[in-house]
């Protein structure tokens, strides 16, 4: 049988451990388990829930820096980031245990005719959850999280990179006392994916991966009448409309497009700059990058860069940079493989990227900056919209009104005014487009998969 979920340090290419795909038994036992599990937890009162989930945050606070050892193993994170990914999943999970009774709780609506009515959010079943390996714990919690507290149960398909780090999170649940069944992790093919989301069982569907992944788990999950939850890819505009230090905007501007090797959703990929100050932008941002050297992930040395997370990876983003540079794209620093192990891609700068270019209209998952100059506001907007993607974007100016009336005409399910990828366990992700459709963490993450139920009590006169 063919392994395909594996621990393999990005850093080396060392193959260091291999787990075989579960069985067709084995996914039906996760469905029963799930099932069953669902009507116990989904009875508990929600106090009981978040006490559960309270200890599970308490569980990756003291286990913070080996989670993220096993993160930095697997998927290359750099381990300073990877620490904060962790400290990050707490929140996410003591938030939703707090304050999820609270956006949970029933909502009177109007009184009409004598009757009472009211709105009520309900749990509907089992969750399936297909995570992907960029955020290896945080994409899995901002799922997960809110679902076990409103009273779902939860089976997760993560990343075929990421087995260390999924058996990781099932033991935290397991120790935090999430009964069992109430989440599985199984190590699924594709086809026993396609198994799950046809199975009754199976009340609903959330992806967070690729449009070409995305595309695939929504027409199934139409076909089968299911909800869907997919959060997909992004090209996300970083408009610089002016800067009274343009040396701080441009570092702020790569080192933003590096974080997570560029592995990010919402990454800068796309960085528009006013005519003015264009030239010295990009001179700016180059000298950084050309300092740059490949370094050890675990060390998390500043100046350093880590790898990408696979051969695959680097071997694909090579050939959307080669493609560029034929195309007639200006590279000013990196396009190349440094001749070490591991998956390194030298952080690279693009300018003058044709239309016709992959670079152009695909999504550079990795640590490729690509610079567009523009002579207006109004031009600026026409490009950053040009994009298939809308999940985010970013407008900076000194003039706060001049940033707003541009934001305000961004295609994108997030905008930001002078900041980037501004994000918290309080507030929606998601965006619109082909980046997906539906929301999580905030209030909306509880309801997504959830029976909005009408409760209608009619009293006697």
């Amino acid at each position: 049988m063919t392994t395909t979920y594996r621990t393999q340090n990005p850093a080396t290419g060392e193959l260091i451990e291999e787990f075989p795909y579960a069985t067709d038994d084995d996914i039906q036992q996760a469905m029963a388990d799930a099932a069953k599990a669902y009507t116990s937890w989904s009875a508990l009162a929600m106090a009981e829930r978040g006490s559960i989930l309270s200890k599970l945050a308490d569980l990756f606070e003291e286990n913070a820096e080996e989670l993220a050892a096993q993160a930095t193993l697997e998927m290359g994170k750099n381990s300073r980031e990877a620490i904060g990914e962790v400290k990050y999943c707490a929140r996410i999970i003591r938030y939703y245990a707090t304050e999820g009774e609270r956006l949970a709780a029933d909502q009177e609506l109007k009184n009409i005719d004598g009757q009472t009515a009211i709105l009520r959010r309900r749990p509907i079943g089992t969750i399936l959850g297909i995570m992907p390996w960029n955020y290896p714990y945080y994409q899995v919690v901002r799922f997960a999280a809110p679902n076990l507290m409103l009273g779902n149960t939860v089976i997760l398909k993560h990343a075929e990179i990421c087995a260390g780090t999924a058996l990781k999170i099932q033991e935290l649940m397991r120790q935090a006392g999430v009964p069992e069944g109430a989440y599985v992790n199984v190590f699924a093919t594709h086809e026993q994916v396609s198994t799950m989301i046809a199975d009754p069982r199976i009340q609903g569907v959330s992806l967070t991966g690729s449009e070409r992944a995305g595309a695939a788990v929504a027409e199934q999950a139409g076909r089968h009448l299911k909800k869907a939850v997919l959060e997909l890819g992004g090209s996300d505009p970083y408009i610089v409309l002016d800067s009274d230090d343009i040396a701080r905007s441009a570092r702020r501007a790569l080192f933003s497009r590096l974080s997570n090797s560029g592995q990010a959703c919402t990454s800068n990929k796309r960085i528009i700059v006013m005519d003015n100050i264009y030239d010295e932008f990009v001179a700016e941002l180059t000298k950084l990058a050309e300092q740059l050297t490949p370094g050890d992930p675990a060390q998390a040395n500043r100046n350093e860069y880590a790898p990408l997370s696979s051969q695959a990876a680097a071997e694909g983003l090579m050939e959307q940079i080669e493609d560029a540079r034929k195309a007639g794209a200006t590279v000013h620093v990196g396009g190349h493989r440094p001749e070490l192990p591991g998956y390194y891609v030298a952080p690279t700068v693009l300018t003058d990227v044709p239309e016709t270019s992959r670079a152009y209209s695909e999504e550079l998952f990795g640590p490729v900056v690509t610079i567009y100059r523009v002579q207006t506001e109004d031009e600026a907007i026409e490009l950053a919209n040009s994009s298939s993607y809308g999940l985010g974007g970013s407008v900076f100016s000194t003039d706060e009104q001049r940033a707003q009336a541009v934001a305000d005409q961004l295609d994108v399910g997030m905008v930001h005014i002078n900041a980037f990828n501004v994000g918290g366990e309080d507030l929606p992700f998601g965006g619109v487009k082909r980046s997906g459709f539906g929301r999580e963490l905030g209030p909306l993450g509880m309801d997504e998969f959830v029976n909005k139920q009408l409760l209608t009590i009619n009293t006697p006169r």
